[in-house]
């Protein structure tokens, strides 16, 4: 996930999970257009402390596929740095 909450890198995994290809995920926000609307403000909570370098581990995501199921992952929200540290 960037730093804007979209998504920017898709598995061969979560496209099978999912059912959504990696070039339809590619860029769209993940809390919006994959969390199930009654966890996306906790997710989101988890994505934003990601981003400020507060890292969460064994975090079970609720993940609306392209067939409307729910398939949970869990997942770890960690913080991408570049060389520099910084978060990208």
């Amino acid at each position: 996930i960037d730093v804007h909450g979209n998504v920017n890198e898709w598995n061969n995994k979560t496209a099978e999970i999912t059912g959504f290809t990696k070039e339809e995920a590619f860029d769209k926000p993940l809390v919006s257009t994959f969390i199930v609307s009654s966890l996306r403000q906790s997710v989101q909570e988890v994505m934003d402390n990601a981003l400020q370098g507060r890292e969460t581990s064994n975090y079970e995501l609720e993940f609306r596929t392209k067939t409307n199921e729910v398939r949970y992952l869990l997942v770890n929200a960690t913080t991408r740095r570049d060389a520099n540290s910084g978060i990208v």
